[in-house]
């Protein structure tokens, strides 16, 4: 269980959990960070060993470990959160104290974002399907004679 939230960690640098799997959790980090600070080809395996995951090792030694280089330890935080609804579980939020929340662009990036959304709320089979029908319309209206012209023919009688 540790393995995969340490994977999450590392992968996601964030993660929610109880507040007692957090505390445990912050141990294991420390020690995968500090092995791989070391950036030796042991403490690669050792740390594929741990984690399983070639992806998020080449993340902790190529990305990871090179930010914490300076630190003697504590590399997470933890900050609680409050209680889980269903069983009233102490929550936590863990992160790498490296973490940066992901920056959205503002200014046009946002008018776009919002006529994309205002696209996609109208409906556009509705008023495809309302023009076609009323071009229908129009066109029986044309094809079907009129009262005047129906009297104007004479009709024909059968011998």
């Amino acid at each position: 269980m540790f393995r995969n939230m340490l994977v999450s960690l590392l992968q996601h640098e964030r993660i929610r959990t109880t507040l007692a799997k957090g505390k445990e959790l912050r141990i294991w980090a420390d020690k995968i960070i500090t092995l791989a600070k070391k950036g030796t080809l042991h403490a690669r395996r050792q740390a594929f060993a741990r984690l399983r995951n070639e992806t998020i090792v080449k993340k902790l030694f190529d990305e990871i470990a090179p930010k914490m280089k300076d630190r003697e330890g504590g590399y997470t935080r933890i900050y609680k959160m409050g209680w889980r609804q269903g069983d009233g579980a102490p929550l936590s939020l863990v992160e790498l104290v490296t973490y940066t929340p992901p920056e959205e662009k503002r200014g046009s990036a946002v008018v776009e974002k919002a006529k994309e959304v205002i696209g996609k709320v109208t409906p556009k089979k509705k008023e495809k399907k309302a023009e076609g029908k009323g071009k229908e319309k129009k066109a029986k209206k044309e094809e079907k004679p009129t009262t005047k012209e129906k009297k104007e023919k004479p009709k024909e009688k059968t011998p």
